[in-house]
């Protein structure tokens, strides 16, 4: 016969399994949809996910080789390619499952650690049994998370969030033995195993840390029976927080503080750090009011501050975000759930909102610190009914009628997820100056019509996609590319569309997609569409004045102008960039050197020649 305790750790089991399944239907509604942005780099055009069959070699050379999103994501890029195994192609809907599945699994865990948050802090186990599943289903049906699910690259946060989650549980409950008088070796040791895994999905799970010294100073305060050990736990992080503020001070900030912008944005460091505090307010506001229309998903729109009132909202964001952390500081003890939200909040965000060169705002970053937002409001609502003295029923009732309105909100969202064109068409709705979401949308019609053709059936509405974005994103120049490019096609382009290209090209920030926006033409000349010749010249001639290109990109360049430009001459400065980053075994001196003798080059071969040889000759 089952014992009370074996009783509620079923009834527990069977409640958290019930909270996952919940959170993963929603998310269905978002089946089967397609790719977008990052998952075409690293997951469509990434050939060594292509696992044919399943062996131990073929993981193990997959898990050891150089991936374009990083070295340390071995976890997900594993698992995406058993999901190419098991479809047999880069379907989406399998990819997808695969990112619900997760998603449930964390929901399960995530109960399971609010549970034991809750008992920590002293909450009724009753009342903990029934709490801690409502707030895992708060965090998982929350509408923030739809990009997160669905945007299938972003399986490398969400599986480093599982893994953080079951890593804080084993913590906690590591620390609850020690509490009540136990070593708790064991829940630390598979704690720190669990840690490893997570940073093996994304690097930002360094931060766990961070999360248990908020778990200390709020909920656990450095708690122990065994006097001794309370003391050194104390030491112990105090020592630890010094060695990370000073590698931060000595290390970080020295490696990726840039006074002016960083290289391939429009924004310095100090720049950075103001925006964070309007990114942090934003993502507080989708939180705490999570309505589809305010969740874009494309960001590439947000302009970075330029100074404390450059937008004026920048110095009110940061005094919120500075009075919302001093007031978690101040009643950590008498309100300490409320505050360790608040903290695991912030701690989540230490990485993504700080000095490292990444773009201004993204929805998965909200992965984990979602946990630590939902923990808060949810100590602050059932202060709010202690306040107003309501009932339990009506407490009950409230709270099932907020998890039906975010599950009607993910579920509106996801739906959009579902169809590929209908995505884009939501995408250029909610964020309409993003030149990321009309640049899909135009793609995207070109797609479904047969790839860029004069019979496409879809040329008109790819034009007039291209044409709303070039008008709504002057500061990016994709649309405007493909605009000329569609426009050749159809055969009213004009030396206006090459002007304003021209023009902009002159004066826009070169981000890395506006770097990229002069070889579109080279890729679609290749396919034959009759694109003027100077003008796509004078746009190489642009870029490379502008930027620094890669030694690969400039080879590139200078092959298209030689082969299909016919003009090596105009070509040489571009090789003249590889050739100077080539090293002493790089055949490709040599090959250019013979391709230019094969066009009765001589001179240039010869020049060819000489720049490699000056390049390994010392100075006398």
């Amino acid at each position: 016969m089952l014992t009370t305790t074996h009783q509620k750790l079923l009834v527990s089991f069977f409640v958290s399994v019930i909270a996952a399944l919940l959170a993963a239907l929603p998310f269905a509604a978002g089946l089967p949809g397609g790719f977008v942005l990052d998952d075409v780099p690293n997951i469509i055009n990434n050939n060594m996910l292509e696992l044919k069959q399943l062996s131990v070699d073929g993981l193990l050379k997959l898990a050891t080789a150089p991936q374009l999103s990083g070295s340390l994501r071995v976890v997900p890029t594993l698992t995406f390619a058993l999901d190419y195994w098991r479809a047999g192609s880069f379907d989406p809907a399998t990819f997808k499952a695969t990112n619900i599945l997760i998603h449930a699994l964390t929901s399960c865990a995530l109960a399971w650690f609010f549970h034991a948050l809750l008992l920590a802090a002293s909450i009724p186990a009753k009342r903990a049994q029934w709490a801690a599943p409502a707030l895992a289903l708060a965090w998982a049906l929350h509408p923030l998370q739809v990009s997160s699910v669905l945007y299938v690259v972003q399986r490398m946060q969400t599986m480093g969030t599982l893994f953080l989650v079951l890593a804080l549980l084993a913590y906690l409950q590591a620390r609850r033995a020690q509490i009540a008088g136990n070593p708790g070796r064991t829940g630390l040791l598979v704690s720190m195993l669990l840690w490893v895994v997570a940073m093996g999905c994304k690097e930002d799970s360094i931060l766990l840390p961070a999360y248990t010294l908020a778990l200390e100073l709020t909920v656990l305060r450095f708690a122990a029976a065994d006097t001794g050990l309370a003391t050194r736990l104390r030491r112990g992080y105090l020592i630890a927080t010094l060695a990370g503020a000073a590698a931060y001070a000595l290390w970080v900030v020295p490696n990726h503080w840039h006074w002016e912008a960083y290289p391939a944005r429009d924004f310095s460091t100090p720049e950075r750090l103001l925006t964070q505090a309007r990114v942090l307010c934003m993502y507080l506001w989708q939180i705490l009011v999570p309505l589809p229309s305010h969740m874009p998903f494309y960001y590439d729109w947000l302009q970075p501050s330029r100074g404390l009132l450059q937008p004026w909202t920048t110095l009110p964001a940061i005094a919120a975000l500075l009075a919302l952390l001093g007031l978690a500081w101040r009643i950590r003890t008498r309100w300490p759930l409320f505050s360790s939200g608040v903290l695991l909040f912030f701690s989540a965000h230490f990485i993504t909102s700080n000095v490292i060169g990444l773009e201004l705002a993204f929805e998965h970053r909200n992965s984990f610190a979602l946990i630590g937002a939902v923990l808060a409001i949810g100590s602050l609502l059932v202060h709010a009914a202690q306040l107003l003295h309501l009932k339990p029923a009506t407490r009950v009732a409230a709270c099932v009628a907020l998890l039906i309105g975010m599950t009607s909100a993910t579920l509106l969202r996801a739906h959009s997820w579902a169809d590929k064109m209908a995505f884009a068409r939501s995408s250029t709705e909610l964020a309409p100056h993003s030149a990321r979401a009309w640049y899909g949308l135009c793609m995207d019609y070109i797609e479904a019509g047969g790839e860029a053709v004069v019979e496409n059936p879809n040329l008109d509405e790819a034009i007039a996609a291209c044409t709303k974005g070039t008008t709504a994103a002057p500061y990016a120049l994709n649309n405007s590319a493909v605009l000329i490019v569609l426009k050749t096609l159809r055969g009213d382009i004009s030396p206006q569309d090459w002007k304003l290209f021209q023009k902009r090209l002159n004066t826009v920030s070169m981000g890395w997609e506006n770097q990229r926006a002069p070889t579109i033409f080279a890729y679609y000349a290749r396919q034959g569409i009759r694109l003027d010749k100077q003008e796509m010249l004078n746009a190489f001639a642009t870029l490379s004045r502008r930027t620094s290109i890669a030694p690969f990109n400039s080879a590139s360049i200078g092959y298209f102008i030689m082969n299909d430009l016919d003009e090596p001459d105009q070509a040489m400065p571009y090789f003249s960039i590889a050739l100077n980053a080539a090293n002493p075994m790089d055949p490709f001196p040599r090959q250019l050197a013979n391709e230019l003798r094969t066009k009765n080059r001589l001179d240039l071969a010869i020049e060819v020649e000489q720049i490699w040889k000056a390049r390994f000759t010392s100075s006398p």
